[in-house]
């Protein structure tokens, strides 16, 4: 006889249940991170992908006086109608009440991060997000910091301290869930 346990916890990621956000990937920080236009190019990927699968977005910069606007390559594929955008100066998003009352109100526990630096504010979102009881699942070839042993040292602290890690490709697929799902061709085509 074989026997079923349930349990309240999920480890699928599911589009249903699930937002992103975008952290602080701005023209005069940008080209200081350690392979910066990988980090751009699957930033692309994985924002036409999630518009794709009508994941709410919330764009966050830090500071814009001082670190200017999101670099170009992004605002020319971000659907700015649908999307949310934050100026903040707390590290956190979560410190900053504009940008948690929307996270706050989509009612998604799963949030889907990605940005600069990693060991920085997208750090200190994700152990801020899981101290709130969500699931941040950090894009780790869509994240980077100016140097990659920070990145390496900030990937490892979230894993240990529960978010998911994962990547641009994999999260595409597993929100798709089926190659039946009408945006699968589209994402398929996104990530050759």
């Amino acid at each position: 006889m074989s026997k079923t346990i349930i349990t309240d916890k999920t480890y699928r990621i599911m589009r249903d249940n699930c937002q992103a956000m975008i952290i602080d990937v701005q023209q005069k920080l940008t080209p200081h991170i350690y392979r910066h236009q990988e980090i751009i190019n699957k930033t692309i990927t994985l924002i036409e992908g999630l518009q794709i699968l009508n994941v709410p977005l919330l764009l966050n910069e830090q500071y814009k006086k001082g670190l200017g606007d999101t670099v170009p390559e992004i605002l020319e594929v971000l659907d700015t109608a649908k999307a949310r955008s934050v100026e903040k100066v707390t590290f956190s998003v979560c410190d900053n009440d504009e940008a948690w009352n929307y996270l706050a109100q989509q009612n998604r526990t799963s949030v889907i991060v990605f940005g600069v630096e990693t060991h920085v504010c997208v750090m200190q979102t994700v152990l801020d997000l899981l101290d709130n009881g969500m699931q941040p699942v950090v894009i780790a070839d869509a994240t980077g910091s100016r140097d990659a042993y920070d990145r390496r040292q900030a990937i490892r602290r979230m894993r240990r301290a529960g978010a998911v890690i994962t990547t641009t490709e994999a999260i595409l697929f597993e929100l798709c869930r089926s190659s039946k799902d009408p945006a699968f061709k589209a994402i398929s085509q996104l990530v050759k």
